[in-house]
């Protein structure tokens, strides 16, 4: 495998200034990740601030408990034995519970996070160790019931699996069906070509959802078996041993929800004013926490000294909340302003790997950190890949097309390459053709309008049901030469169809398991071996 740079667009501005003006923005953030001194800094302040998160035993019991269950690897014990002990550090990362482990990128957050902390440790000279934070507690089945496959038609196919009718309760929350995962297996299995590997990834895959009742578990599973071995201490935020941790958190947000709420709204307004967007929403008398109410998630608000949702189904005084916080933890959970104070609360994160679009939220949460006497940790942007196969940059090479090319000018090129093709010049011969005729044909109808006005609306349909006639024809000879060049066409079609899918970056769309059936699930470690070094550069991998 061979590796270059090579630039993507960016889907956020302000992300996009974080990784390459950091200074521009510098104080919407806290640390520059690039400075060696930032991360130093933060390992101080972790160190000095010991006493105020969860104790690391009771971390130690529900995390040895969980990844138990789904990741029990020599190595993940390993970790977690290190993070039970004071001055071990961690580098933090999450994402939702994706059917079959969703988009590339999902797995492109794993490798950073496990190869970041590899090289904090060396940078720093003490054990720093690799988190992966399950986000179950989110609602929005439909954000993770799907992945995408190309087929063997350069077809992005999707496989989808349906919600079960019941309550909007959160991911990790919503039983999966037997009939449900073989569905998708099944879908996937058709899709999928033959290989040497296919029946190793349908068995890891069916053993993988055979053991789970619900996407979290069965991610987690998938993920523990796909780095394992490289020590990825995994969480599911909706775990309920892991709720009885965050609890003194949830009270404190409910004692100074007033201030975080004042907080989040200058950062917003500190964003804004400087034209960026907001990448998630600052409401109003937002209590900024959920509660589960009979299987249902209900966004909480501040409405005439209670705490309430908007449909009025449930209604706290703060001392009540505070009180079902003390008897039911599990009945609560964040939203994404919250959960960056959660997740420092419950670990010592030297670093939280993101992607963009969470880098820009983020953003919202620098004063909420003061607020709680907290410190924002160094946000490390997720590491980026396309994968190029090998007969795929045979035909970028053959056409003369570089990456950037079909990024942003793909389609035009192959409509200048299947011209090129007419050595007849057939179709430049219609254009001239259709010039010609009006030419004639415009002053004949100025003439028939001086002999006779109402002829000139005959006229005009008349050369119009000519001009269709021409353009008929035209069509049918440019599918003739689309024919007679399809293999070339599919070609092109490949390279779009393949780099970016649905017109979006490959690693936001296609799901692992479709390389992993070409290479092997011990590719895994290719991709880790080769992305040794953290970058923030997108990279194209040609395989």
């Amino acid at each position: 495998m061979n590796v270059v740079s090579g630039s993507l667009k960016s889907g956020s501005a302000l992300a996009d200034d974080y990784i390459k003006r950091f200074s521009q923005v510098q104080h919407l953030y806290g640390a520059d990740f690039n400075q060696t001194s930032s991360w130093e800094k933060r390992a101080e302040w972790l160190d000095e601030t010991e006493q105020n998160r969860v104790s690391r035993d009771e971390l130690f019991e529900c995390l040895t408990q969980y990844n138990g269950k789904h990741n029990s690897h020599e190595a993940v014990h390993t970790s977690l034995e290190l993070l039970k002990k004071p001055g071990t550090l961690a580098v933090v990362g999450g994402q939702q519970s994706g059917l079959f482990t969703g988009s590339l990128l999902v797995i492109y957050k794993a490798v950073t996070i496990i190869q970041s902390a590899k090289e904090a440790q060396e940078k720093l000279g003490r054990p720093v160790v690799p988190v992966f934070w399950i986000a179950g507690e989110d609602h929005d089945w439909d954000e993770v019931n799907h992945t995408y496959l190309m087929t063997p038609e350069l077809k992005v196919s999707k496989i989808k699996m349906d919600a079960q009718p019941g309550p909007r309760s959160s991911v990790s929350q919503i039983s999966v069906k037997s009939e449900q995962w073989r569905q998708a297996l099944e879908k996937l299995g058709s899709i999928l070509p033959d290989s040497e590997h296919k029946s190793d990834i349908l068995h890891l895959l069916r053993q993988s959802t055979e053991e789970s009742n619900n996407l979290s578990d069965a991610f987690a599973k998938l993920m523990g078996h796909l780095f394992g071995e490289h020590g990825l201490i995994l969480l599911d935020s909706a775990d309920p041993e892991l709720r009885k941790l965050e609890m003194p958190l949830f009270e404190t947000i409910i004692d100074r929800n007033d201030d975080l709420e004042k907080a989040y709204q200058a950062s917003a307004s500190r964003i804004t004013s400087q034209g960026y967007s907001l990448q998630a929403e600052v409401a109003e008398d937002g209590a900024n926490l959920f509660y589960i109410h009979e299987g249902n998630r209900f966004l909480l608000f501040k409405q005439n000294g209670y705490f309430a949702d908007r449909k009025g189904v449930i209604s706290f005084t703060k001392e009540e909340i505070k009180d079902c916080i003390r008897t039911h933890p599990e009945r609560f959970s964040n939203n994404v302003l919250t959960r960056p104070l959660m997740q420092d609360t419950i670990l010592p994160v030297l670093s939280s790997v993101l992607g963009q679009g969470e880098i820009s939220y983020w953003a919202l949460t620098k004063d909420a950190f003061e607020v709680l006497g907290m410190s924002m940790p160094i946000l490390l942007p997720r590491m980026s890949f396309t994968l190029v196969e090998g007969t795929l940059q045979k035909y970028m090479d053959q056409f003369g097309i570089s990456f950037q090319d079909v990024q942003y000018r793909l389609e035009d090129l192959r409509q200048t390459w299947l011209s090129q093709q007419d050595t007849q010049q057939i179709q430049p011969k219609f254009e001239q053709t259709k010039q010609a005729f009006e030419a004639l044909y415009d002053p004949l109808i100025h003439e028939l309008a001086q002999t006779q006005p109402g002829l000139t609306k005959l006229g005009e349909t008349n050369k119009n049901k000519i001009m269709e006639q021409i353009a008929f024809l035209q069509r049918k000879s440019k599918e003739a030469l689309e024919k007679r060049n399809d293999a070339g066409l599919r070609q092109w079609d490949r390279i779009g169809v393949s780099l970016f899918p649905l017109g979006k970056p490959q690693e936001r769309v296609y799901n692992i398991f479709y390389y992993l059936n070409r290479f092997g699930i011990s590719w895994i470690n290719d991709l880790i071996n080769i992305s040794e070094h953290y970058s923030a550069e997108h990279r194209i991998i040609q395989l």
